[in-house]
């Protein structure tokens, strides 16, 4: 079991930046970060070993966003820039042993999530 805590999402103006933020209570596992927009389903952004900071994107991840780790903490961080309104979402962390998982159903353990809202 691994608890899995996010933060860092609000209320932003388009053109704006955000630090998503997900502490993890265990160092042996892959996070993934996932976003939900109203109405949709949950999408793949990327993901990382927390061993060895490997990554590797999904579909949706751009130019736009970036993931890095800070090893003492066992944090992950999602920078996402140049928000744009259609990057509104509920942006969850999972937790995964299995490297490369793109899936939600692979992701045995989630984080409450933290809503992003891109508004002027």
């Amino acid at each position: 079991q691994v608890q899995l805590v996010e933060s860092g999402g609000g209320l932003v103006q388009p053109g704006g930046s955000l630090r998503l933020s997900c502490a993890s209570s265990g160092s042996t596992y892959t996070l993934g970060w996932f976003r939900q927009p109203p109405g949709h389903g949950r999408e793949f952004i990327m993901g990382m070993r927390l061993s060895d900071g490997s990554t590797y994107l999904g579909d949706s991840a751009k130019g736009r966003i970036t993931i890095s780790r800070e090893n003492a903490k066992n944090t992950v961080y999602l920078q996402i820039n140049d928000l744009q309104p259609e990057d509104t979402a509920v942006y969850y962390c999972a937790a995964t042993s299995n490297y490369g998982a793109t899936w939600a159903a692979d992701f045995p353990f989630w984080g409450h999530g933290t809503q992003v809202t891109v508004s002027s």
